[in-house]
């Protein structure tokens, strides 16, 4: 039997050729490893999976001694938007063979999401979301960490822009209005809107504290301050890991990351009479229902709708 899927690298060529970003080629070649792995493991022939083998194959992903796509150990339990992701990525895979008329031994749809837990997104109250936001002032010994840090956690909460879109965030995309163009997800290109408080806090950073390097990019690390490489750009590990430690110490007891203060971003929008349809513009979300998570996530919003639209509210 074949170490490899058939057409393995015609199917991530495929995707390359459509503009997928490296990290999604990568994502994609990680997880079909992983299903490559378990037809090996269990003497299975691609050509006549069936129904059962499916079954298997989300049984072992469910399981804690499953194998990762480097042939360890999981060190715990896949959650169940993960698995989810990997059999999506196996469905499109089958999905790809049949549109290029080559043989498929099943066809996608046979392929069945697991169910979810519908979690309520969890934002922190706007008080201590202020309090987070000016915390790396007050903690940060190093004045440079300190502005950088402030600046990114400002911005963050100020346009709703996902870290990833935060990290690649080059000076040449902020206009004199505060106006950024970003570049998001699936290369969807929009506008997102500085406040005038975190545009005076990254001009601030920009101008007077964020040093003479060559980088294009805003937020550096501060290693880099002062040297010619252009590449220089913070980590999104970094942030989060910053993030988890300012949370900590501030005693906020709601779980709280990047992608929280992009809740929180939509949320208090919501929650002050916004229009969802622009908050999903802002957000860069294709589809509305998307963003109605963020906008429903918020038990004051619940009881603002209640009181006002309910039919014995007088």
């Amino acid at each position: 039997m074949a170490d490899k899927l058939p057409l393995i690298d015609d199917f991530l060529l495929n995707l390359k050729v459509n503009n997928y970003s490296p990290e999604t080629l990568y994502n994609y070649e990680r997880d079909l490893q992983v299903f490559t792995d378990f037809l090996i493991a269990n003497k299975i022939n691609f050509s006549k999976l069936n129904k059962r083998d499916i079954l298997n194959y989300k049984a072992q992903l469910t399981s804690i001694d499953r194998k990762t796509a480097n042939d360890h150990l999981g060190q715990k339990r896949l959650n169940a938007y993960s698995i989810n992701r990997m059999l999506s990525v196996l469905r499109t895979y089958l999905k790809y063979l049949i549109e290029m008329d080559y043989a498929a031994p099943l066809p996608p749809d046979v392929i069945k999401m697991i169910k979810t837990i519908k979690k309520k997104p969890q934002v922190a109250e706007l008080t201590e979301l202020i309090t987070l936001l000016e915390f790396p002032s007050k903690f940060e010994t190093n004045k440079q960490v300190a502005a950088r840090n402030r600046a990114m956690l400002e911005v963050l909460f100020s346009t709703g822009m996902r870290i990833s879109e935060l990290v690649n965030l080059k000076i040449n995309a902020i206009d004199k209005e505060g106006k950024i163009f970003v570049l998001g997800k699936g290369k969807k290109e929009r506008f997102v809107y500085l406040t005038p408080r975190a545009f005076k806090i990254i001009r601030e950073y920009i101008d007077k504290i964020r040093g003479a390097s060559d980088s294009p990019f805003v937020f550096i690390p501060y290693r880099g301050l002062n040297n010619t490489d252009k590449n220089k750009k913070i980590s999104p590990n970094y942030l989060q890991e910053r993030i988890k430690k300012y949370r900590e110490l501030l005693g906020i007891n709601v779980p709280t990351s990047a992608h929280s203060l992009r809740h929180g971003f939509a949320t208090y929008l919501a929650e002050s009479g916004a229009n969802p349809a622009a908050i999903q513009v802002l957000l860069g979300h294709e589809s509305l229902d998307t963003t109605t998570r963020y906008v429903h996530a918020s038990d004051l919003y619940a009881r603002k709708v209640q009181k006002e639209f309910h039919p014995l509210k007088n």
